[in-house]
């Protein structure tokens, strides 16, 4: 697999890295992962890779479309390697656990908007929010 990664950054131009590497390879086993996460993962493999270092690979790795960076409304950024593909996501309002949706009518940009304003669209983002099947079978407790 390093070779495909390895294959993918010189695609976009970057140079080959052990942190390049060890991030792709942190987002590819763990999708929906936030920063903290990446850098435990990083550093469980490579432990003298700085914090910084992590950041600064995120930013070159979003900003040439390796790695796509999502928000949920009130929640934290989180990293997936998953791009290309306008697919949406589900978020459990409990846990916070977050699933890949494939789009729903399987080309971008998967929804006409009612009133576009004139503008070109070529992308819309989903968010579904529900409830997980491991919340949804866990009674609540009141406080």
């Amino acid at each position: 697999m390093t070779s495909d990664f390895e294959t993918q950054l010189r695609s976009v131009s970057l140079r080959v890295t052990r942190p390049r590497l060890a991030v792709l390879a942190a987002l590819r086993d763990h999708p929906h992962v936030d920063t903290d996460t990446v850098i435990a993962l990083v550093r469980a493999d490579q432990p003298t890779v700085s914090q910084q270092a992590v950041y600064d690979v995120l930013r070159a790795l979003t900003d040439a479309g390796l790695v796509r960076r999502i928000q949920p409304a009130g929640a934290t950024a989180r990293y997936e390697s998953r791009v290309g593909d306008n697919h949406h996501h589900i978020v459990c309002r409990s846990c916070g656990t977050i699933a890949d949706v494939d789009c729903a009518l399987g080309s971008a940009p998967c929804l006409t908007a009612s009133d576009d304003h004139g503008f070109v669209v070529d992308e819309a983002e989903v968010v579904y929010w529900g409830t997980c099947p491991d919340c949804a079978t866990t009674p609540r407790t009141s406080q």
